[in-house]
């Protein structure tokens, strides 16, 4: 069984930092892409940031861009998003996404929310 869970998300200040994690199961991680969205309220959802399989390659939003991190662990199955520099535009429900060829797979995502 696929899956993907996603933790770390929370409540926080202006500027401060939050790190994401995304613990997957049931696939062959170190085959995916993976990468993180989010969707705020009223909007479509975004891509955020994403790594190639085996790490080597990554992108980045403009609008987090020196922000944040992208990272994998392909031997713990997981992949990270390090967030610095939090601003209130950042909140959103964040989500892992897995993407291989025709397959793709969906975390439930986790709440961020940055407000003083």
């Amino acid at each position: 069984q696929v899956q993907l869970v996603e933790s770390g998300g929370g409540l926080v200040q202006p500027g401060g930092s939050l790190r994401l994690s995304c613990a997957a199961s049931g696939f062959t991680f170190s085959s995916y892409a993976m990468s993180w969205y989010r969707q705020a309220p009223g909007k479509e959802r975004e891509l955020v940031a994403g790594t190639s399989s085996y790490g080597g390659s990554t992108n980045y939003a403009d609008s987090v861009k020196g922000r944040f991190t992208i990272s994998r662990d392909n031997a713990k199955n997981t992949v990270y998003l390090q967030m610095n520099s939090l601003k209130p535009e950042d909140t959103a429900v964040y989500y892992c996404n897995a993407k291989f060829r025709v397959y793709q797979y969906w975390g439930q995502g986790t709440q961020v929310t940055v407000s003083s």
